[in-house]
């Protein structure tokens, strides 16, 4: 028990000493310290053993989240996006809702065990995407920017988005079970949603505010600068929580009205909050490798684990084939946008949350469907990504759009028409 620290620690060091070498390589580094959590975990050697739902666990992924929506909505440029907003635009008002209903409907098929408020709640688990376990795809240049910056800002934006319709489905879930739970539903929700805003909107005015008017006079030394985002970040947190509000939808309008109002002030703010959240992400995947994953495939049914493939597959390649009708998108293009839905980081802290706050009568399977659909992810996605994303700039050089011939034309042709 005590050396679980230190366990973490020479993890992480020793995957540092190699991170270099399998950089932009098919090894990703969830699939790395998810893979290694497994061997050191309970079920295996027994180097770390937390409690499933327990403190520790709970602080680090509710942590990790907080920063990484907060650093997703300060990085918000719509005016630079208006150009390619088309991609993400359709994705989200068209492809997710598409999910979220076809997740709901193939839970009520599969999972027959479900009531409908629970397979609601599944659907909205497994809704939102983490680009970041098929990292090549965001960011090999040869592919063409529409699809690297479509991928990247659905990533970014529907954890946010599926942090409100999360509460929602789990308030509609817990009044199904009681005569007069409606209304206590209601009014928790409104609180979640109101005092989360409002304290993310506090919370982003004072952090912009210090980079702004504290920065143009030079009041602010460069170093606490970096600290700014990440004070931000908690302050939303810790402003929401004591009061009934979601510190997630706090953090993620925090991040919104600091991106927004600084607008470059202050220069390059985020360099720390990014690698904090890198690190506590791959923290998080090495728990999440140690303590959830094996359990759930131990009680994982054939329905939980054909449910998980769906989830990754027809669940999320259907919707956005529809989203993308009338946009000229080719098949390969379509398909590449389809596959590329990963579920992370985001799924396993909602997952967390449901047993903290939910307490439903068939919540196990929805644990086991979505710690089974993310351990298939973090492989099948990072396995992929480079090879895929290869393959498809290939495929792009070989076919450009408007019959041009050549990779500079091609990327032409994608920046100016939404023909991909």
């Amino acid at each position: 028990m005590h050396w679980q620290l230190a366990t973490i620690a020479l993890i992480l060091l020793g995957f540092a000493a190699i991170s270099g070498r399998i950089e932009g390589t098919s090894v990703t580094a969830p699939m790395v310290l998810t893979a290694v959590g497994v061997v050191v975990g309970a079920r295996a050697f027994g180097l770390i053993d937390l409690e499933q739902h327990g403190e520790e666990i709970k602080l680090l992924t509710e942590a990790t989240l907080t920063v990484v929506l907060f650093s997703e909505a300060s990085r918000i440029d719509l005016r630079a996006l208006r150009g390619e907003a088309g991609v993400p635009a359709r994705l989200l008002g068209i492809g997710l809702p598409l999910t979220l209903g076809a997740g709901f409907v193939v839970a009520l098929v599969l999972l027959d065990a479900l009531a409908w408020p629970e397979a609601l709640v599944l659907a909205v688990i497994l809704a939102p995407t983490d680009a970041a376990l098929g990292q090549a795809v965001v960011t090999m240049r040869r592919l063409p920017s529409r699809v690297r910056q479509g991928l990247n800002v659905e990533s970014g934006l529907n954890d946010g988005i599926c942090v409100p319709l999360f509460f929602i489905a789990l308030a509609v879930a817990q009044a199904e079970r009681t005569d007069a739970g409606w209304r206590d539903a209601v009014r928790l929700v409104l609180e979640e949603l109101g005092y989360g805003a409002l304290a993310g909107v506090l919370a982003g005015v004072a952090a912009a505010g210090v980079v702004v008017l504290a920065g143009r006079r030079g009041f602010v030394a460069p170093p606490w600068l970096q600290l700014v985002p990440l004070a931000g970040a908690a302050l939303a947190y810790g402003l929401a929580q004591p009061v009934g509000g979601s510190g997630f939808i706090a953090a993620f309008v925090g991040g919104a009205f600091f991106g927004g109002l600084r607008r470059g002030e202050g220069g390059e703010v985020s360099y720390l909050m990014d690698e904090a959240g890198s690190l506590l992400a791959a923290v998080t995947f090495l728990i999440f490798g140690a303590v959830l994953l094996v359990p759930a495939l131990e009680y994982a049914t054939w329905q939980t684990a054909l449910y998980a493939v769906l989830s990754l597959t027809l669940v999320r390649i259907v919707p956005v084939a529809i989203a993308m009708v009338g946009t000229g998108a080719r098949r390969p293009t379509v398909a590449f946008l389809g596959w590329f839905g990963p579920r992370g980081l985001a799924s396993i802290v909602f997952a967390l949350l449901l047993v903290e706050q939910g307490g439903l009568p068939r919540d196990d399977i929805i644990l086991v469907a979505t710690f089974v659909a993310v351990g298939i992810s973090v492989f099948a996605h990072g396995v992929s990504a480079a090879p895929l994303a290869q393959r498809y700039a290939d495929w792009l050089d070989a076919h450009p759009p408007s019959g041009r011939t050549t990779r500079k034309d091609d990327e032409r042709s994608v920046e100016a028409t939404n023909s991909l």
